[in-house]
């Protein structure tokens, strides 16, 4: 299965990465994809972008090198509320928004607390995808997980790096989270969560994966520029209520 685009990868911005947009996009057009998300960190990462970081992210080029550019972040998950650490003015002006918990941004807690906060995650419109739900640092009742992501509209990511150590002991949680999203038809998303450029669209292991599942090529919302772009269009329509001023 080919897919056309990576919408999780990171830069130098994120202060443990080690390449630019451009050396991003390079790699991406010689591996025949048609599209990227550029998803720093939100600020409450250690080493992470500020919040100008993401203010100025409409500088970037609408496409470079013949591959689409998609402004976007990688939020953190930072109380068991749900809140992200990228307020409503900046999420405004992105693309595409992840988020996901992360060691030193969320306290963790009890399997309910996790859950808990990864569903409020959710139901904040402007949050597209939850990023590495199977990572076993930070364990969720994931039955729960799945249907929140199909009430919500959500995609869940099946992590490629999480699957090659990153987030050791991923891969008996990442199976459950793909046979539930199978059965389910929710939307998922495959991503190489890559730091370093050459890693642009390393999929192997996650897609293995979700064809072990059953997931279907529909259910991959990255396998298709045009439905990404489908699905924004939706988001944005959604987003015009809700971030619309009260009177």
């Amino acid at each position: 299965m080919h897919l056309e685009a990576d919408l999780h990868v990171h830069t130098v911005s994120s202060g443990h990465a080690y390449s630019t947009v451009a050396e991003y996009a390079a790699c991406a057009a010689r591996k025949g994809l048609k599209m990227i998300a550029v998803t720093d960190h939100g600020p409450a990462m250690p080493g992470g972008p500020h919040l100008y970081h993401f203010g100025n992210l409409n500088v970037l080029p609408l496409q470079y090198r013949g591959v689409e550019i998609l402004r976007g972040v990688e939020a953190n998950i930072v109380d068991r509320e749900g809140k992200i650490d990228i307020p409503r003015a900046y999420l405004r002006r992105l693309d595409w928004v992840m988020a996901g918990f992360h060691t030193y941004c969320f306290p963790g807690g009890s399997v309910a607390e996790n859950t808990e906060a990864m569903i409020n995650a959710m139901k904040n419109p402007h949050v597209d995808a939850i990023v590495h739900p199977g990572n076993p640092e930070f364990q969720v009742e994931v039955t729960a997980v799945v249907e929140a992501a199909r009430e919500y509209g959500v995609a869940l990511e099946i992590n490629n790096s999480s699957l090659g150590g990153s987030r050791e002991g991923s891969e008996t949680n990442c199976h459950k989270i793909a046979q539930l999203a199978a059965e389910k038809g929710i939307t998922v998303i495959v991503s190489s969560d890559a730091h370093w450029c050459e890693d642009v669209g390393s999929f192997a292991r996650a897609l293995e994966l979700v064809q072990e599942a059953g997931i279907q090529p529909e259910q991959i919302l990255n396998a298709s520029v045009t439905r990404i772009r489908e699905y924004l269009s939706r988001k944005k329509e959604i987003l015009k209520d809700y971030d619309a001023p009260k009177i």
